[in-house]
């Protein structure tokens, strides 16, 4: 059990660090309920896949190949399971994957845009943009803004971003320096991605209908699949700093989980959580002359594909 969840104990709430999806999901009721997940194939994705599915949800699962997202849904029971191909640093899969979620006609309660990479420690380009805000960002642009008509009356969209957001960028978002050539450290484009996650979900909350919800959450450090491009130091830790700081996988999912599905939401429309409860931004991720830009941008570098 972690010590520093110990010490934070629990939000206005009554959910907090040490909750887990299956907590924060007790007693909901969902099986009229239909979510889609990016990223379903393997750590938080698969999680709150999981917890979804076991309140009677319906999962559209979303990851890199059509096969992956199937046998991940099918490890976790998910029968009424639907699998979608969608590689987000790739615009014509991730308008394919639109296009085919889009022809099941049914409506979206809860989109969680929770796939991404992590502090890749070498800049790699995509399509003439810096990877890390190419993948976490404008691919679930793409994807977000694609399906924003088959959200319900009261749909949420739930952006995946991280306290990293802070360790952005001192700009915030580098709008002259998108491609990385300019100066590239891992941190800082990660921070950038994951500032821009929030400040989609900031600026699209404006833009939804009165009853609908755009939010960003920070999930906690989870020892899942992103931190493959950690130092070795990092990845192995030891037992008793795992206990100090770090989150299990169903602990890290619990935010994510509560913000897209729980029938009491206790926050506002715009917020960023974590542990479950509405936490504060830095100083650019409440710039919403900034989230505008960056909507703006990304508008832009969407119709250029």
């Amino acid at each position: 059990m972690s010590l520093l969840g110990l010490l934070k104990g629990k939000g206005p709430n009554g959910f907090g660090f040490l909750s887990t999806a299956d907590d924060v999901l007790q007693g909901v009721e969902l099986s009229d309920k239909v979510f889609l997940v990016t990223g379903v194939n393997s750590g938080l994705g698969l999680e709150t896949a999981r917890a979804l599915t076991a309140r009677g949800a319906t999962i559209i699962g979303l990851a890199r190949t059509e096969a992956k997202a199937k046998t991940a849904l099918a490890s976790i029971s998910a029968d009424k399971g639907i699998p979608v191909a969608c590689e987000l640093s790739e615009p014509t899969s991730v308008r394919a994957a639109v296009e085919a979620v889009k022809a099941l006609n049914i409506g979206i309660d809860g989109l969680v845009a929770n796939a991404g990479i992590m502090a890749l420690p070498k800049l790699k380009k995509q399509h003439g943009y810096e990877l890390q805000f190419f993948t976490n960002h404008v691919g679930h642009f793409l994807l977000v803004t694609g399906l924003l008509d088959t959200l319900t009356e009261e749909g949420r969209v739930v952006m995946l971003s991280s306290v990293a957001h802070k360790q952005a960028y001192r700009a915030g978002i580098q709008f002259d320096n998108l491609d990385g050539a300019k100066g590239y450290t891992s941190w800082g484009a990660y921070g950038q991605s994951k500032l821009a996650n929030l400040l989609f979900a900031k600026e699209l909350s404006t833009r939804l209908g009165p009853k609908q919800g755009a939010y960003a959450v920070h999930p906690g450090v989870i020892p899942t699949n992103l931190v493959r491009h950690l130092p070795k130091i990092m990845q192995m830790g030891t037992d008793w700093v795992k206990g100090l700081f770090m989150k299990t996988i169903p602990q890290g999912a619990a935010t994510q989980v509560y913000v897209a599905a729980h029938p009491q939401l206790s926050g506002s429309n715009g917020d960023y959580f974590a542990d479950c409860n509405v936490a504060r931004t830095s100083r650019h991720g409440a710039d919403t002359g900034l989230a505008r830009r960056l909507w703006e941008e990304s508008e832009r570098i969407a119709a250029s594909f």
